[in-house]
């Protein structure tokens, strides 16, 4: 018998050591709820499984991107409609004009509501917003406008890029673009030509002033007219032709929306797949967790009951003593 070395205890300890310390890492990972809490615990899986939530977490800011880009073609139709309505009450205003049984005082009322309903069209493109973004005032046009993005995917370049044409009168053709181009082409071309070769430069000078820029600067302004038949069978026809824009309009962004639709459809149902497959790389089997929690508690008991054994051996030393 030795008494420097107690081999027994000295194994039991080693042993009640490697039990203690897979009884630790099974109580973290139940108190977490994963498996991979470290790298240490699994390099590779951690690796995988980190990629996986960039994905996810991407994917997931990626539907929501997606819904917004929705509600902002939503705000964008739904003003679009209103000027559709618009456009039909004008066309109706036009075959109404379009009758010589009218007289000027019946087409002059005509003009004046055709004339507020063209201005009220100039003021839903302007002011049309959704997150202080004009959307109808030609800002995102596809000819000298910009592209509305929408990143619907979790990686760079993953978008959805689209155009919303300018929906103000002058883009309808229903308004001049600028007032300034308007009154030198019709007024200097009618009055100067005959004045200045019987009257002084005096009288020229204050007509076109004065009395042209009253009527004429807005009627040039606004291209629908409807002082004749002629004219109200134009403004029909000009006014159909700005329905058939509008309706192009709206029939693009309802395709856009339904492709965002389809976009955050397929984006959910991949996150969860993702998240079903990190789910099974990180997350620890409770169950099955606690069955090992088990075996090494039982294992640590045992262990330090051996132990207590182990070192009352060397007691039996001191009986040889005595």
């Amino acid at each position: 018998m030795i008494i420097q070395h107690n081999m027994a205890a000295a194994n039991t300890n080693r042993q009640l050591g490697i039990t203690t310390g897979r009884l630790a890492k099974s109580t973290e990972k139940l108190s977490s709820g994963y498996k991979i809490n470290r790298a240490g615990d699994n390099a590779a899986g951690l690796t995988i499984s980190e990629k996986m939530r960039a994905q996810i977490r991407g994917l997931e800011q990626a539907s929501t991107n997606a819904q917004d880009g929705i509600s902002l073609i939503q705000t964008a139709e739904g003003a679009l409609n209103e000027t559709q309505a618009i456009l039909q009450r004008m066309r109706e205003l036009a075959v109404q004009a379009a009758n010589d049984t009218n007289e000027t005082a019946d087409r002059t009322a005509i003009k004046k509501e055709l004339d507020a309903l063209i201005d009220e069209v100039d003021r839903i493109a302007g002011q049309t917003e959704f997150n202080k973004q004009r959307l109808l005032d030609g800002t995102f046009k596809k000819d000298g406008g910009k592209e509305l993005n929408i990143q619907v995917g979790a990686n760079a370049e993953q978008k959805i890029s689209f155009n919303i044409e300018s929906m103000t009168a002058a883009a309808l053709n229903l308004k001049s673009d600028t007032d300034p181009e308007t009154e030198p082409v019709t007024e200097p071309e009618t009055e100067p030509e005959t004045e200045p070769e019987t009257e002084p430069e005096t009288e020229p000078e204050t007509e076109p002033v004065t009395e042209p820029e009253t009527d004429p600067v807005t009627d040039s302004n606004i291209l629908v007219k409807v002082d004749s038949f002629k004219n109200a069978e134009a403004a029909i026809t000009t006014i159909q032709e700005a329905l058939d824009a509008v309706s192009a309009a709206r029939s693009d962004l309802g395709a856009i929306q339904n492709r965002l639709e389809h976009t955050i459809a397929n984006a959910d149902n991949t996150a969860e797949n993702l998240q079903a497959a990190e789910s099974r790389i990180r997350d620890v089997d409770m169950a099955k967790e606690m069955v090992k929690f088990a075996k090494d508690t039982i294992l640590q008991q045992a262990a330090q009951s051996m132990l207590a054994q182990a070192n009352q051996q060397t007691q039996g030393v001191l009986a040889l003593l005595q």
